[in-house]
């Protein structure tokens, strides 16, 4: 059975009805036709059994429905997006700096394959989550960059030297004076504290390389493996915030609040429209 999803038709969607019916999800006529009953029977069964509920069947609902995905089918084997290598090719330079109107091309041109590839590396270069991806850049790094997190009156006392204010967070594991400065915000996602810094720098195969030199989070291939593994962590939610429209929450998993969230917002819409 091929990847199946509304406005599908045949033999494997009357399969399909028939076991979503069986299952206690009625898809509304057994006609061969993914229409919006079936669709809404195939996100009830999804969230019943645990899946992203995005009305798309592939290997993993077909899995639950005791059905198996067709061997030659060249389709991406998940319930999330069946085309989503071809749609790198989408994210052109034009696209992207439409995005980013306030941001000099030349930075696009330079850093767009390091996102690009970090994506697909990490198996989530579709739309939605290279979207998430830019969208997170414009908010954070707008000039499209890796850089160092500013001085500000959230990081740093009036008195105090810079970024002293995050000196004893305990929650970015810092241990006192100068880990705020040392493991200030950096990258495109501006990683931030000493815990982050160790947990990345392993993830990445570095070891402990990047505590005990930090600016390597500023390495453009570094800095875009670390958006990539940091929205892959995410994953999941931020898919189901997308799905249900809800773009402040997606931005909050990564951000933990709401900071940049109007140029979030604009790039994730204007990309949205862009990319079919």
């Amino acid at each position: 059975m091929k990847i199946l999803k509304r406005g599908s038709t045949g033999a494997d969607v009357k399969e399909l009805q028939t076991k979503l019916k069986k299952a206690g999800f009625n898809p509304g006529a057994l006609d061969g036709d993914f229409g919006g009953g079936t669709e809404a029977a195939v996100i009830a069964f999804q969230r019943s059994n645990g899946l992203l509920a995005d009305g798309i069947v592939g290997a993993k609902t077909l899995e639950k429905l005791k059905l198996k995905l067709a061997p030659n089918d060249d389709s991406d084997t998940t319930d999330i997006d069946p085309h989503s290598t071809p749609v790198l090719e989408k994210f052109t330079i034009h696209v992207v700096s439409t995005m980013f109107p306030a941001t000099p091309i030349s930075h696009i041109k330079t850093n767009l394959p390091y996102i690009l590839n970090a994506m697909q590396t990490h198996n989530i270069a579709d739309k939605v989550m290279i979207l998430m991806a830019l969208s997170t850049i414009r908010a954070e790094s707008e000039g499209f960059v890796p850089i160092d997190e500013y001085k500000s009156r959230y990081n740093t006392s009036p008195s105090g030297p810079a970024f002293d204010l995050y000196d004893n967070r305990k929650d970015l594991g810092n241990k006192g004076k100068p880990d705020g400065a040392n493991f200030k915000g950096r990258g495109y996602i501006q990683l931030t504290g000493r815990s982050n810094y160790t947990t990345y720098s392993k993830k990445l195969g570095l070891g402990t390389q990047m505590v005990s030199n930090p600016s390597l989070a500023n390495n453009p291939v570094h800095a875009a493996n670390i958006l990539a593994l940091f929205l892959k962590d995410k994953e999941r939610p931020i898919r189901e915030a997308v799905l249900d429209g809800n773009l402040k929450q997606a931005r909050k998993l990564v951000n933990g609040g709401s900071h940049g969230f109007d140029r979030f917002k604009s790039a994730f819409n204007i990309g949205d429209a862009l990319v079919n």
